[in-house]
């Protein structure tokens, strides 16, 4: 598998990545996420710059993510009921998106997209709950640009032991990357508050 899409990428460069990325992103099984991991190895291998492959990563992703969000605004739950098996959803497990998205709609675009058995069904929620656009595209791009930029690094420093972290890319990878983009926010949300309070002093 990693042989062939790595000739794939050696052939379509940042256009397959970016197709690939797109697929990825509307919840379809594809292999989206080895791709951005192997394209960091050609980043690694100077075949491939950081910053293009990051641009094509943001692009597919937010493109895909668009096109779902657009499908479920448009359809709307029925179309989820006819194609859930597909789709890999169950009703039990889009009860159970409804609910999350309930609590707090900024958490679960920007996280549930980590969680497996929840990623795929992420921006077609958000579409058939009618949240807004510009808020979607916002917090979808704050895990775009967390998810891209780990995936990358990944493929930069690990490429080469492929075979070491592929057991790992659909399980303990996404929690990973959960658990570093939340250390973030949360470093961001305690700097800001203790600006805030030094100004206020």
């Amino acid at each position: 598998m990693s042989d062939f899409i790595l000739n794939y990428l050696s052939t379509l460069g940042l256009v397959g990545l970016l197709m690939g990325v797109f697929i990825e992103s509307m919840g379809v099984p594809f292999p989206g996420g080895i791709m951005v991991i192997l394209t960091g190895l050609l980043v690694n291998q100077g075949r491939l710059e950081f910053s293009s492959a990051m641009l094509a990563t943001l692009s597919g992703y937010t493109g895909g993510s668009l096109t779902a969000y657009l499908i479920g605004r448009n359809l709307g739950q029925p179309f989820f009921v006819r194609i859930g098996a597909f789709l890999r959803i169950s009703p039990e497990r889009f009860e159970q998106a409804q609910s999350l998205l309930d609590r707090s709609a900024p958490a679960f675009i920007i996280f549930g997209r980590f969680l497996p058995g929840l990623s795929n069904l992420t921006p077609y929620m958000a579409g058939v709950t009618r949240i807004s656009l510009p808020y979607f595209l916002l917090y979808n791009s704050i895990f775009t640009v967390g998810w891209g930029f780990l995936y990358l690094l990944l493929g930069m420093f690990f490429g080469h032991n492929y075979q070491l972290i592929a057991p790992y890319i659909n399980t303990r990878l996404p929690l990973v990357g959960l658990a570093l983009l939340g250390s973030c926010l949360a470093y961001l949300l305690i700097r800001n508050s203790l600006r805030n309070r030094i100004k206020n002093e």
